[in-house]
């Protein structure tokens, strides 16, 4: 295969570049003072913490450690969340403001000593972070986010000229902001956790959450694992406690592609301020080669264009931008945006003051992640913490809550009665090794994946949270939902949530 030529296959650099333990699965009753679901970065360094504060803490994780979002992340660790400020000011108040920049500057702070005071290798580096844009429209936009950051004491900069060789017309750049390894990191948290007494399960699923003064964590097998408190750190909560968070948000798929460059890389970290978004980062190799990380191409799960054009259209700015002397990896990763733009942690109700719930990260889970942890340390061990309020997931804003909340749901409905009257005349008989698509099967919508070998999977593509149709994703050969963002394996296996059941299997006669 030609170098340049796109991996046949999926692989994230950070998996491919360490190799980290493995944790037994539950299969017993067990008890804990915290059960933390979710094994990314929040899950583990809030594992870390309440584990270093004394306390008994149980880490569960559906599928592998770090093998989520966390394990398909661009990986800076930054409090420039793209255009931000400006809209928070006018949404919250500069006061709110301010707490959300100072609580990614926390987060950013604590990575940088952990590191310094565990002596952790995972190539941390101080960079600064721009975004940039060739339009006077955004030009505009990054002129009153500028007026945002002197109001909130940010240090930043308008600039007219970035490394990158392309044209610009401006960029605002955040200085001393970072990048790492986060495999590499977390793995030592992980390390530091096991040897605080902590406990990790793998492969282990939460079904629900029975709550009460001595919550049980119900497991999908039957197993419980009775507590003091629950934290959810799995994206979707793992238990909704008729909160209805499928509502509240949505899920984006992004897309990420590592190559070895035929240009020198000069430093820093950037993103585009207008769509389609281009975020370029370095990183290096296992041999030490210098890599550069591409992403963007954000689009709604489930819905858009086929998958492998998002990495196409990567490719062809990397070998636009930088010439491209060998593509080495591409993945994705999924994120879930909340209603006003700012995550949602702390108490998952007002009537369930012992479960906990973390998620909403708009593709910054860096450093919120870290600020998650952060307050739920201090919430659980009743320590008072400034971010409290900001971040609560009781919150509600007329504007813009209402508005995202209508449109987000209208698109959910377009798409759940769009995919009942879809009419699908492709046979499985027809698809090629290795293709997957919506077929007709006795008359009814099913999807089908015929794998290298010859194989054929048929699954029902009634999506088993509330009932939409999944569609077929090309670039990773998984069945999404359009409606509120499930995934699942060719075979039916629950990938990403809300859903918690797989799809059905149909039986080939």
């Amino acid at each position: 295969m030609n170098t340049n030529d796109m991996p046949q296959f999926p692989e994230s650099y950070w998996w491919d570049s360490i190799t980290l333990p493995s944790f037994p699965k539950l299969t017993e009753h067990r008890e804990a003072e915290v059960v933390v679901v979710g094994g990314g970065i929040t899950g583990v360094t809030t594992a870390y913490l309440l584990a270093k504060a004394g306390l008994k803490v149980v880490l569960v994780e559906a599928g592998r450690l770090l093998h989520g979002t966390t394990g398909h992340t661009t990986a800076k660790i930054t409090a420039q969340h793209d255009l931000i400020y400006d809209e928070l000011i006018h949404t919250f108040g500069q006061e709110k403001a301010q707490l959300y920049y100072k609580a990614n500057a926390d987060a950013l702070h604590f990575i940088k000593r952990m590191i310094e005071d565990h002596k952790i290798e995972c190539d941390f580096h101080e960079q600064d972070a721009y975004i940039y844009t060739n339009s006077d429209t955004y030009t505009t936009k990054l002129e009153k986010e500028l007026a945002a950051y002197e109001k909130l004491g940010i240090h930043g900069d308008l600039v007219e000229q970035i490394a990158l060789p392309i044209p610009i017309k401006s960029a605002l750049v955040m200085h001393k902001q970072a990048q790492f390894h986060p495999l590499k990191y977390l793995k030592k948290l992980v390390e530091l956790f096991v040897q605080l007494g902590g406990t990790i399960y793998e492969n282990t699923t939460v079904e629900t959450v029975e709550k009460g003064e001595q919550p049980e964590v119900v497991l999908r097998d039957g197993h419980k694992i009775t507590c003091k408190h629950v934290v959810s750190c799995s994206h979707f909560p793992c238990y909704d406690g008729m909160r209805f968070y499928f509502t509240r948000l949505y899920a984006n798929r992004s897309y990420v592609i590592g190559v070895k460059s035929e240009k020198r890389y000069l430093g820093g970290m950037y993103i585009s301020a207008e769509d389609p978004k281009r975020s370029v980062r370095s990183a290096t190799s296992a041999n030490g080669d210098n890599l550069l990380l591409i992403g963007g191409e954000s689009h709604k799960t489930g819905q858009g264009i086929c998958m492998i054009k998002h990495y196409e259209a990567l490719q062809a700015f990397a070998q636009q931008t930088f010439g491209i002397e060998e593509f080495a990896y591409r993945w994705s990763a999924q994120d879930l945006v909340t209603l006003d733009n700012v995550p949602y942690i702390g108490h998952l109700s007002s009537s369930t003051p012992n479960i906990y719930v973390a998620t909403g990260y708009r593709k910054w889970g860096m450093s919120t992640g870290t600020a998650a942890a952060l307050l739920l340390r201090d919430m659980i061990t009743r320590k008072e913490n400034a971010y409290e309020e900001l971040y609560t997931p009781a919150r509600f804003h007329l504007v813009p809550d209402v508005k995202t909340f209508v449109v987000q749901n209208a698109d959910v409905a377009k798409h759940l009665i769009g995919g009942k009257l879809e009419m699908v005349s492709k046979k499985p008989e027809s698809l090629s090794n290795d293709e997957g698509a919506a077929v007709s099967v006795n008359g009814k919508r099913a999807g089908a994946y015929r794998d290298k070998k010859g194989n054929l999977h048929l699954v029902d593509t009634t999506c088993t949270h509330l009932g939409c149709e999944v569609e077929w994703n090309e670039g990773e050969r998984s069945w999404d939902c359009p409606c509120h963002g499930s995934r699942f394996s060719y075979d039916g296996d629950v990938l990403e949530g809300p859903a918690t059941e797989p799809l059905k299997k149909i039986e080939q006669s």
